[in-house]
């Protein structure tokens, strides 16, 4: 299963969320999206950045375990 992370340089919220992500389902492979290199992308999720993305379903965050492993599944 392949995820979306977008994230940007310095984000230690979204090690925060690599790290769920990984405790939850180890097998998933994460394709980081850095949102400093896209205006529109900066307009879109600057402020809620970890976002996760998954067949078109979003979960921003804050986020928790729980969560995650809802959105994965």
């Amino acid at each position: 299963m392949t995820v979306v992370l977008y994230t940007t340089l310095g984000c230690h919220l979204c090690e925060q969320a690599k790290e769920l992500v990984a405790m939850v389902n180890p097998g998933v492979v994460l394709t980081p999206v850095d949102i400093a290199e896209d205006d529109a992308l900066i307009e879109q999720y600057g402020e809620r950045i970890p976002v996760l993305v998954r067949e078109g379903k979003e979960l921003a965050w804050p986020f928790g375990v729980l969560d995650v492993q809802q959105f994965l599944s």
